[in-house]
């Protein structure tokens, strides 16, 4: 499995961006590979989280949110540790376990699911992740399904109940 060696960054400009040195991600991009796993660390605290190797005039990026910062308790111009490894998930990023056994249990949902586009089916991972409680991830996988099965396709009705 690919994996960069640590290295230190900071947040760069007002986009919550992460200008990415190119000898780290030369060897991801000859692989092929736009979305990797990430460690980030700062004063101890550490964040894993998936993330997408974008191209912006010439110069490779990554976007590092205010909710990551908060988590790893950054201010502007900090200094933190980031390493890259190759991303061997499914859908470029964690599944709940609710969100993968509400699945499982719906066969005709879940092949649904799989038709979609792999951003839109990331995004409603993330969707499902950002609950807390478990039954609440539970509940709002399963108005996902019963959504998917009625033809519904916009994100934004996806979790509206009928």
């Amino acid at each position: 499995m690919l994996k960069s060696p640590v290295f230190k960054i900071t947040v760069t400009g007002s986009y919550y961006t992460l200008l990415l040195p190119e000898e780290i991600i030369a060897p991801f991009l000859a692989k092929n590979l736009k979305r990797v796993k990430a460690v980030a660390t700062f004063e101890g605290n550490q964040l894993d989280f998936h993330g997408a190797i974008q191209k912006r005039n010439g110069l490779h990026y990554m976007m590092f949110g205010k909710r990551y910062q908060n988590e790893l308790g950054l201010f502007p111009n900090d200094e933190f540790q980031l390493q890259f490894f190759e991303d061997t998930s499914k859908y470029g990023v964690e599944v709940p376990e609710e969100f993968e056994a509400v699945m499982v249990s719906d066969y005709d949902a879940h092949q649904i699911f799989e038709t979609l586009t792999d951003g839109r089916k990331r995004g409603l991972i993330y969707a499902i992740a950002r609950y807390k409680n478990s039954q609440t991830k539970i509940d709002k996988t399963l108005l996902l399904c019963e959504n998917l099965k009625r033809g519904i396709r916009d994100p934004r009705q996806l979790f509206k109940p009928l």
